[in-house]
């Protein structure tokens, strides 16, 4: 298989183990780094295998050989745990992390994000995927992962690499006819994603919260009770040395605003519920108006927003206070003006959820092929049919679902040629390092190695290589 624009693939891990050749070889369940610019030089090539290589035994191989390599290198899969908590305790102030779902071009989105963090001295951003999107955009942990991590060796960065699981949502549909079927699912997705590097997870229980309850800890008991008992279940498997950085939830995002009153009724029977000894959640997600992807408007332009900053200081300054927690999350803050992003740090919101603008960057970029982009839409035509709701413009529609196309399309994408995805690149690193200045998330590499140990975990040696 050779993708358009794309090199030839590795046949078997012969071939493979010949390409690394001079540049590293296997030693014992590791990897010997033997020219870390020659190894650094080839990362793209391998993360190309790791997603497009037909062979699942080669695929497996490239994969373990991108992250024991680039751990090898100093990049160590990291929990963001230890910084959050030392927000709660305010020992430092002035940081909104940004945690940045990639949902097509992975590889280079990665690249230009590590490159903004070079030139912005950070080491305080998250890399991301939600539930939902790892289907959609054909994403697993195993495959998404190694493409950071290669993006994060390909760039010449050193440190901790955040990979976090977003939205771990329970469907209310599915928790009401099969309880116990649905919560297997969840754990075994948490099992998947704590192999595959993600030692940060958000539990999305929020969708069971039930308001026709007529108290508030009535409303919130199944969102509690999940939140605590996926804890537990991270707890038992974790790597050893690590604290997964678990988030919970008190509001869906898109629905009505999350009030303090809320989030003490979730985070009392969330910690009746956990147990003892055990360390509990490191943040929480609340709504303040906010929605995924923004609402577009008939004409394609997304309508204006009103964040209740005012509810979200509270918040956040309850999760700190009252709750042991680093503070509230953000969701759905990429399509918010550039006006309002300073705003985050000042009601010391703790992570902020960006997606849909840089995906918006890449495709609405008159760098971006437009046949590419046209078969995308030709693709939703025949695909999506059913989702484009009645009264729906051709905008709103394409907009709304143009993110389902990226796994369909992930060899094209993967197949552009270096010169577009060069300026793609440049593109969204202008925007990555405006927002990085807006959320504090500059010359952080300091504050990073004092408060994040680095635990080097193993990947298991895929019996093929």
């Amino acid at each position: 298989m050779k993708p358009e624009g794309g090199k030839d693939m590795f046949s078997n891990v012969d071939e493979l183990k010949s390409f690394l050749s001079g540049k590293a070889e296997i030693d014992g369940d590791g990897i010997k780094i033997i020219d870390e610019t020659a190894f650094r030089a080839a990362a793209r090539e391998l993360a190309e295998n790791s997603v497009l290589n037909e062979n699942q035994e080669v695929r497996d191989a490239v994969r373990w050989v991108i992250v024991e390599g680039g751990q090898e290198l100093g990049i160590i899969i990291s929990s963001i745990h230890d910084l959050y908590m030392a927000a709660g305790r305010e020992e430092y102030d002035g940081l909104s992390v940004p945690a940045i779902n990639i949902r097509g071009m992975t590889f280079d989105v990665s690249l230009a994000i590590f490159n903004s963090c070079e030139k912005m001295n950070n080491k305080a951003v998250i890399f991301e995927i939600a539930k939902s999107e790892m289907g959609y955009t054909k994403q697993p942990p195993a495959e998404y992962t190694p493409s950071v991590m290669a993006a994060a060796i390909a760039s010449g960065y050193k440190g901790p690499l955040f990979i976090q699981g977003d939205h771990f949502q329970f469907k209310l549909k599915g928790f009401k006819e099969n309880r116990e079927k649905e919560i297997e699912g969840i754990r075994n997705l948490i099992k998947e994603a704590i192999e595959g590097g993600y030692y940060n997870i958000d539990i999305d229980s929020s969708t069971l919260v039930d308001l026709s309850k007529s108290t508030l800890d009535e409303q919130q008991k199944d969102n509690y009770e999940m939140a605590a008992e996926m804890t537990n279940f991270i707890r038992e498997i974790q790597p050893e040395g690590i604290n997964i950085s678990v988030g919970g939830e008190i509001g869906e995002v898109g629905e009505k605003n999350s009030t303090p009153e809320e989030l003490e009724a979730y985070m009392l029977g969330y910690q009746k519920v956990l147990g003892d000894n055990l360390a509990g959640l490191s943040k929480v997600s609340v709504q303040t108006g906010t929605s995924h992807g923004g609402v577009p408007l008939p004409d394609g332009s997304i309508a204006d927003v009103a964040v209740d900053f005012d509810t979200l200081a509270k918040l956040s300054e309850d999760a700190k206070k009252k709750w042991n927690m680093g503070g509230a999350v953000q969701h759905g803050a990429s399509t918010l003006p550039d006006e309002m992003f300073h705003k985050f740090v000042e009601t010391k919101t703790v992570e902020i959820h960006l997606a849909t603008g840089f995906q918006n960057i890449i495709l609405d970029s008159e760098n971006f092929p437009a046949d590419l982009k046209d078969k995308m839409y030709k693709w939703m035509d025949e695909n999506l049919a059913s989702e484009r709701k009645e009264g729906m413009t051709a905008e709103q529609f394409y907009y709304k679902g143009r993110k389902k196309a990226w796994g369909a399309f992930k060899p094209e994408a993967w197949g552009l040629p270096e010169e577009t995805r060069a300026k793609l690149r440049a593109e969204l690193e202008e925007k990555f390092e405006f927002l990085f200045d807006q959320l504090g998330a500059k010359d952080t590499a300091a504050l990073i190695g004092e408060k994040i140990k680095l635990v080097r975990t193993k990947w298991t040696r895929p019996a093929s290589i």
